[in-house]
């Protein structure tokens, strides 16, 4: 049976012309990668070499060799504690606040009925995503502005405040708003896919429940959450996997220098570093660093989430 089926089976190439349409698509996405993103991995190099400008391309390889000069420069550098800490914390906040509200939402919007609501709700919710940092750090200037911002405004109307806060020119806000705009803007996008996963649940076992008396919260909690656990374990993983990242657009465009000591992340400060001061061998070195340090955090949260839970990423 098996040989008689290995005997009628197409030899690859032969498969490859049959589906070659949709190999094509497959084929722009695969050129994409390979010219954006594995061909200037060479330029990895520069990290442990001394790097100039000047010296264009070639100067990758013909630059003095320096070992992990630069890798050991950025972990003495006078400001590595207070750069490591604002892009952990920031995206441990995001995490911890920004990551269930997504879920809640998708469920909530699973609950709704009424089809229009659910399709306003959900519209409102995503569209924020499809706004750009630019504009959103410029709704930020324009309402949290100190003379005439609307939210200084109300807060002083009700006597909130005594006078206008200085919210983006001092550190002590910048943690909030960067957690309240990342929420706002990501969580309807995020929810769509939860949605999805919610969507694909057998609707008789919801049926099978309300028979023997479950209530709302308890169809959710045993059928809904456990349902969706597996893609709620990946995107765990993935967002763990970011906590050295934290958000460069954000932190470029609402930091500044009032704020610097905690908007200041690892993003902005390679920015600054490599572009500003031209040290771009360095800023290889201290991206690298980032790079590697995602790396192991998705592998040791997918290893703990497979012991713990059983779902995982691979």
């Amino acid at each position: 049976m098996n040989n008689s089926m290995k005997n009628t089976e197409k030899p690859w190439w032969k498969r490859l012309w049959v589906q070659r349409g949709l190999q094509a698509f497959v084929f722009v996405g695969i050129a994409y990668l390979f010219v954006f993103n594995v061909i200037p991995m060479v330029g990895l190099i520069i990290a442990f070499k001394n790097y100039h400008i000047q010296n264009g391309l070639l100067g990758m390889f013909t630059g003095e060799w320096v070992g992990f000069k630069y890798f050991i420069e950025f972990f003495h550098e006078y400001n590595f504690s207070q750069i490591l800490r604002n892009t952990v914390v920031i995206s441990l906040l995001k995490l911890i606040f920004g990551f269930p509200v997504p879920i809640i939402l998708a469920i909530a919007l699973n609950e709704v009925h009424n089809r229009k609501i659910k399709r306003v709700i959900q519209t409102a919710s995503y569209l924020p995503y499809f706004i750009s940092w630019v504009i959103v750090s410029g709704f930020c200037v324009i309402f949290l502005n100190t003379r005439n911002g609307a939210i200084n405004s109300v807060l002083v109307g009700l006597g909130i405040l005594e006078k206008p806060g200085n919210f983006l020119g001092g550190p002590d806000f910048f943690w909030t708003l960067a957690v309240i705009t990342d929420v706002w803007k990501s969580m309807g996008w995020w929810a769509i896919l939860f949605l999805a996963a919610i969507s694909g649940i057998d609707p008789t076992l919801y049926e099978a429940a309300i028979v023997d008396g479950a209530g709302r919260m308890s169809r959710i909690w045993n059928i809904t959450i456990p349902a969706i656990l597996p893609i709620i374990t990946v995107m765990m993983i993935l967002n763990i996997g970011g906590l050295f990242n934290g958000n460069f657009d954000q932190s470029f465009l609402l930091g500044n220098t009032g704020n610097r000591d905690t908007s200041d992340i690892i993003g902005t400060y390679v920015f600054r570093v490599g572009l500003s001061e031209g040290r771009f061998d360095y800023a290889t070195a201290v991206g690298m660093i980032q790079s590697l340090m995602s790396v192991l955090l998705v592998f040791g949260s997918n290893k703990l989430s497979k012991k713990l839970t059983g779902s995982s990423l691979y």
